[in-house]
């Protein structure tokens, strides 16, 4: 009566047409009690199990339709899966499985050697050791999934107490390094030490040589204005002597008899400035002369 449907309107019942009706109750009264409120409002009207079965099969899994776009979409996502590389064995499995299961519920199931070999394909290349391994070992046909997750999860297991070890030798020689004798680094201090204390005595000495060369030039160009102008003897001014200093006409004073040497040699820089000046008189005069005589020759 579920599957066909129970006729109105007949006068007789059947031992045959009771039992299809208990189990019909039956089967309403499981499926009403699995639903929730919002699914038993959607399939409150329905009147047999069936019914009821082919709506909610409907709504969670479409028509043909929207079922094969579905199988469609896992089939892509099973070909394209791939191990990432910062995940172990149990996730990427997880991911795998649930694949999987979609595809199950969907009609189209994957045997083991089609899983074992998709599994052994999407691992990263640290794995190809224990694949190759595997491979050669093995018969993949007759190889189930729980004997090659186990195996991948031993391996990786494996290969983090490894890894694990080899970081803790590291760790150990560093600390060897760091607490090695002191001897080589106060040997090195005092290797550094000297080279700096031989650098601070070549600038120092480099300094020095400067000072000297600068205190040397400004003593020639000090003899060189000696050299060049007389300077009074009473204001140490230079370009005149001391006859004509200006502070001995303010006060009026006249020459010491201590002046009297130095007079003398005052005198002489007078004369050989006179001297001087006469020569160049003279010679702008010939000069003149003999620019006059080459005028008259040309005119």
């Amino acid at each position: 009566m579920a599957a066909q449907g129970y006729a109105e309107g007949t006068t007789a019942i059947t031992a045959a047409d009771k039992s299809k009706l208990s189990l019909n109750f039956k089967a309403k009264n499981y499926l009403c009690c699995a639903l929730s409120k919002r699914e038993f409002n959607r399939v409150s009207a329905c009147k047999s199990a069936k019914e009821i079965w082919d709506k909610l099969q409907i709504t969670y899994e479409g028509t043909d339709k929207v079922k094969q776009t579905r199988i469609d979409i896992l089939v892509s996502q099973y070909e394209q899966f791939k191990m990432l590389p910062n995940e172990n064995i149990t996730q990427m499995y997880n991911r795998f499985s649930s694949i999987e299961v979609g595809l199950s519920s969907l009609g189209k199931n994957l045997s083991d050697e089609e899983t074992v070999r998709k599994i052994l394909r999407s691992l990263t290349v640290s794995w190809t050791p224990k694949v190759t391994a595997i491979e050669d070992a093995h018969d993949l046909t007759k190889f189930s999934i729980d004997k090659l997750i186990g195996s991948l999860m031993a391996y990786e297991i494996n290969m983090k107490r490894l890894s694990e070890s080899s970081s803790k030798k590291k760790c150990t020689n560093a600390l060897k390094v760091a607490a090695a004798p002191s001897t080589s680094s106060s040997s090195s201090s005092k290797i550094a030490g000297s080279e700096d204390s031989d650098v601070d005595e070549v600038l120092s000495k480099l300094q020095k040589i400067l000072k000297k060369k600068k205190n040397e030039s400004r003593m020639i160009q000090r003899k060189e204005k000696k050299e060049k102008e007389p300077v009074c003897y009473e204001c140490r001014i230079p370009e005149h002597l001391r006859p004509d200093c200006p502070r001995l006409k303010k006060t009026g004073q006249t020459e010491s008899p201590r002046s009297s040497t130095k007079s003398s040699k005052e005198k002489s820089w007078q004369l050989l400035g006179k001297m001087k000046r006469s020569q160049a008189q003279t010679h702008q005069a010939q000069v003149q002369r003999k620019s006059n005589i080459c005028v008259r020759k040309f005119t």
